[in-house]
């Protein structure tokens, strides 16, 4: 049978922050979001990236299983989005699973329960949960969608009995007003899988990218979140 190919922007072989234990990171390329914050703007090009079948990609993977299967890591996907790469996904976990690998994906949960989705989902232990703004006319503004589809989706891992990590990006005036993080705490409540909550601190790091690619970067003037501020949203969020 031939193989699905998969469009791949980088790697990471060490990562310490995707997952549990060390992980192997494989970002992929595309994204169909465009989000104000992005600090990956170079993986949005749908066509972009190196190509890969699902063996190459196990192969350069299981060159390091003996270093994060002792830490209990594993793989994670991101991006981008993986998501937009869902039938080479479940090609690929499923030789993972095969080997006894600990598989997670980062996304956004943007998409439709589709049957294949379901697979993908049974075929991962770690979902890693970027709620972008529990205020949708927010969410919309900041990354061009409805959060609908994402609540949506962290329901059905929720009631599937599927582990995930919620994150929030914490953006100076956008996404930190109380209002919205307590509804944010609210809806995590009702959820019965969540293990970890993560406030991410906004920075402008990757604006260089924009202005590489000719474009404007949309948060220009936005102050980089400080300690402080994550660790007044914490405590709203109760973590």
């Amino acid at each position: 049978m031939e193989q699905k190919i998969a469009r791949v922007h980088s790697f990471e072989s060490f990562g310490a922050v995707d997952g549990p234990g060390i992980r192997f990171i494989v970002f992929m390329q595309g994204c169909s979001l465009k989000c104000k914050y992005c600090q990956n703007r170079d993986t949005w090009n749908l066509n972009g990236g190196m190509e890969y079948t699902s063996d190459e990609l196990v192969a350069k993977v299981s060159r390091y299983k003996n270093y994060f299967s002792v830490s209990g890591g594993g793989v994670t996907v991101s991006g981008g989005e993986p998501l937009l790469q869902m039938p080479f996904l479940i090609e690929f976990f499923t030789k993972l699973k095969a080997l006894g690998i600990h598989t997670a994906i980062d996304t956004s949960g943007s998409f439709s329960i589709t049957d294949d989705m379901k697979k993908l989902i049974d075929l991962t232990d770690l979902f890693l949960l970027d709620i972008k703004c529990i205020n949708d006319e927010i969410c919309k503004d900041l990354t061009g969608i409805s959060n609908q589809r994402e609540l949506e989706f962290a329901r059905y891992l929720s009631k599937n009995g599927k582990d995930m990590w919620i994150r929030q990006v914490l953006v100076p005036g956008i996404t930190d007003k109380e209002e919205d993080l307590k509804q944010l705490r609210a809806f995590i409540s009702e959820l019965q899988t969540v293990k970890k909550v993560e406030v991410l601190p906004y920075h402008d790091l990757g604006k260089f990218k924009w202005i590489e690619l000719g474009c404007k970067y949309e948060l220009e003037g936005v102050p980089s979140a400080t300690t402080q501020d994550v660790n007044r949203a914490k405590q709203i969020l109760g973590i």
